[in-house]
């Protein structure tokens, strides 16, 4: 199909583990960095040595013979859970030279927990298996995980988890791997069901409190007396995190008495029970901890806390906290410092820090009580804004084709980041991910519905790319309901075909034409005629990939007689006309797919859209290779693919590759084709298209046996099969089966062959197009002992 990416359907995924040549694992390449996702190491930690035992105990076995596959590590908050968890990780590195996966499932955060959907998508990317590539279905997704891990010896930290329903589908599933569990909650299923080893942490023991204090204060202050140590370490309740904030402080200011340290958090803890009704020693000392460190900080920097508990994650870019705080992001960065020096923030990167959840519901407390109900309404309209405007610069460069969205200037106090290319934008978008969904929620909770339907709107041009299904469908579906409220018919019509496209993308066709039938309705209700014409396109792709091709010709023709009669939107013209050689070429009319194709040839031409004139020079290949004239058919591919490798884009040569393969055997170089199906299975692999690879699969059994290989032929033809059944691809499928098919009778498996024809006949129900009646012929004809 062609078109730019916004008007090309792009197909489902499949999970199987299905190989060319090189036997890679799923996402697996030589050359891809080993995932080494750990936080930093603790500084500071000290002893825990006992638990610390138990861990190294859970590696006691053979290697690859472990039955443990999963620990807990249970406790309450602020006990320093994730601390043990990270300190054994980094010790125990050697033991997982296959890499370390780290997420933070926020649980117990304020804002939404992490499901295990979203976690399995961060993991898989980490394992290199592209965006493409990974399944909308839970099951499948989780499945390809397991095979990704098979094999490995990895270590997984799953950190925060409040469920156990969070953490199963993480579990790895075979020895050789370990998962970290870390939970304030006992998560008894996990192990009574799934078999973890559980290790309870309680708080330190005073001694090891009071060493805590001391490893972080001896270089500053060696001379505080051990009594009055023991007395700050009882007024943090001997809690990990209270006991790090308050050492911190008492670092900072080395010329202070500890005395006086100590009666101004004792002062705090007084006044906290007082204004307390809880009964919970160890959270009263956490918050008095708390609120003791924050009322010494400077006031900019207790400014700046304060706003960052109105953003609508717990991690953050620099550019968005100083948007939060209406600050010079110059004047923010030093103010991080001073929070990250406080141990109120953590900086997890450059330009990028993180809360702890108590402290960042403490930060979202203090915001409440001492920001008026203005001041925090115009904090969160400008964190919001810096999103929406960051989101359409990272738009800019990974879908420069897509359409943007009309945006007013950013408002005072908002600086939108900048990318320099396409992995800077799409690194950002895979960190902010979670934020940009919780602020779209955070737009609709605050009656931003301006925002709350710009930010899908603008994300649409990103997430068709990068496939986070399960966001694009909650941002899509906040979106439509903002713009229904705010009676915005074209942005109504923006999300609709969003939503059309996350469900065709998820192999949901018939709710994606519902989608996409309604969003041509009210662009012909408003007149918007260059998007009544998109919308026709749109849904014809989505009928050629239904293979009604009837219909898809009927509508690209309207397309084309409606941006015909227009000076608006002429841009397009070349991309329907190209679709309209490709349906033509479907339906057998070869000379009609010529003329459609030379014509949009030339317009491609024309603007010097060399990307376009490669995909129409590989649909002339195909109509030229068919009707006879090979040597023509070899011309168009060669010069589809050298276009392909001018722009260095393999997603481009992959694609075209299957035509010049094609093309070569039509010619008689089949081994040249062999060299050509591989590369381009092995590209589409790389990018996690795997209709394309298994098209490659097929034409690879073609030419294998065109050679007389026919037991290899028929290895090829039955996996492309079995990648078309896994995609709902019944068309594809029924020519693979045909290829197995006719390998099986060439190896005299006359029995096997002609149950895989009938299965191939089975494939094609509901076919009626011209090709699809003459492989039906065929396939009867072959039945029939033709």
């Amino acid at each position: 199909m062609s078109g730019t990416a916004r008007h090309v359907v792009q197909a489902g995924n499949v999970t199987g583990d299905i190989h060319f040549h090189d036997g890679r694992r799923p996402g697996g390449r030589p050359d891809e960095p080993t995932p080494r996702q750990l936080p930093g190491d603790v500084v500071g930690f000290v002893n825990r040595e006992g638990e610390l035992r138990q861990l190294d105990a859970v590696l006691a076995g053979e290697a690859g013979d472990r039955l443990v596959l999963s620990v807990l590590i249970a406790g309450t908050a602020g006990v320093g859970k994730t601390s043990l968890a990270v300190r054994w990780a980094h010790q125990a590195r050697e033991h997982f030279p296959d890499g370390q996966l780290y997420v933070n499932l926020r649980g117990h955060d304020p804002g939404e927990p992490l499901t295990a959907q979203e976690a399995l998508h961060h993991f898989l990317t980490a394992l290199h298996v592209p965006a493409r590539a990974i399944p909308a279905d839970p099951e499948a997704r989780a499945a390809l995980y397991r095979s990704c891990l098979a094999g490995r010896k990895m270590l997984i930290v799953l950190d925060n988890a409040a469920t156990v329903s969070q953490v199963r589908p993480l579990l790895p599933g075979s020895p050789g791997c370990l998962a970290i569990v870390t939970s304030r909650s006992r998560l008894s299923g996990l192990v009574v069901r799934d078999g973890a080893r559980r290790i309870t942490l309680g708080v330190l023991p005073e001694p090891e409190a009071v060493a805590l204090l001391r490893a972080v204060t001896a270089d500053y202050r060696p001379a505080d007396d051990e009594s009055r140590l023991v007395e700050l370490a009882r007024l943090c309740a001997r809690l990990p995190l209270a006991l790090r904030i308050a050492a911190e402080r008492a670092a900072s200011r080395p010329r202070m008495r500890l005395d006086d340290l100590i009666g101004a958090l004792r002062d705090e803890s007084h006044l906290w029970e007082a204004l307390s009704a809880e009964d919970d020693e160890e959270a009263d000392a956490v918050r008095t901890v708390f609120a003791w460190s924050y009322r010494a900080l400077p006031q900019d920097a207790a400014a700046l806390f304060r706003a960052l508990g109105l953003h609508p994650g717990s991690a953050f870019h620099t550019s968005a906290a100083a948007a939060l705080a209406a600050m010079p992001v110059s004047r923010t960065r030093q103010l991080l410092d001073v929070l990250v020096g406080a141990h109120l923030l953590e900086q997890t990167g450059p330009e990028r820090y993180e809360f702890h959840d108590l402290l960042r519901a403490y930060a979202a407390d203090q915001a409440q009580s001492e920001l008026s109900d203005d001041e925090r309404a115009s904090a969160l309209h400008r964190v919001l804004d810096w999103y929406l405007h960051t989101s359409d610069a990272a738009q800019t460069r990974v879908n420069p084709q897509e359409q943007h969205v009309a945006l007013d200037p950013p408002g005072q106090g908002v600086t939108p980041l900048e990318f320099t290319d396409y992995a800077d934008a799409a690194q950002w978008y895979e960190q902010e991910r979670r934020n940009l969904l919780a602020a779209v929620r955070a737009a609709e909770a605050a009656g931003l519905d301006r925002i709350a339907w710009q930010l899908p709107a603008v994300l649409r041009g990103v997430q068709m790319r990068l496939n986070p299904f399960e966001e694009w469908l909650a941002m899509g579906e906040i979106g439509l309901r903002a713009a229904r409220r705010l009676g915005d018919r074209a942005g109504e019509a923006d999300l609709l075909e969003s939503l059309g496209m996350v469900r065709t993308q998820t192999g949901r066709l018939d709710e994606a034409g519902q989608y996409h039938e309604a969003c041509l309705a009210i662009r012909r209700e408003l007149g918007d005629r260059v998007n009544e014409a998109l919308s026709l396109n749109d849904i014809g792709l989505l009928r050629l990939r239904q293979r009604r091709l009837d219909e898809a010709a009927s509508l690209f023709g309207d397309a084309l007689a409606l941006l015909d009669e227009l000076t608006a939107g002429q841009e397009w013209l070349a991309v329907v006309r190209s679709n309209m050689a490709e349906v033509a070429y479907e339906r057998g009319a070869l000379s009609e797919a010529r003329t459609h194709a030379h014509e949009a040839l030339s317009q491609y031409a024309a603007r010097e859209d060399e990307r376009g004139q490669g995909n129409v020079l590989r649909i002339l290949a195909a109509v030229e290779r068919e009707d006879g004239r090979p040597e023509k058919a070899l011309d168009h591919a060669r010069r589809a693919v050298d276009i392909a490798r001018s722009h260095r884009n393999q997603s481009w040569e992959g694609y075209w590759l299957l035509e010049l393969g094609a093309a070569q055997v039509a010619n008689g170089q089949v081994h040249e084709a062999l060299e050509t199906f591989h590369r381009s299975a092995v590209i589409q692999r790389r990018l996690g298209d795997r209709p394309r690879e298994a098209a490659a699969w097929h034409r690879a059994g073609e030419a294998y046996r065109e050679t007389g290989r026919h037991e290899e032929a028929a290895d090829f033809h039955r996996n492309a099969a079995t990648a078309y059944a896994a995609l709902g691809d019944g068309w594809h499928r029924a020519n693979a089966l045909h290829g197995l098919a006719l390998a099986q009778r060439a190896s005299d498996e006359g029995d096997k062959a002609r149950e895989t024809w009938s299965e191939a006949l089975r494939a094609l129900t509901g076919y009626d197009d011209a090709r699809a009646t003459r492989l039906r012929e065929r396939i009867s004809e072959a039945l029939n002992g033709g």
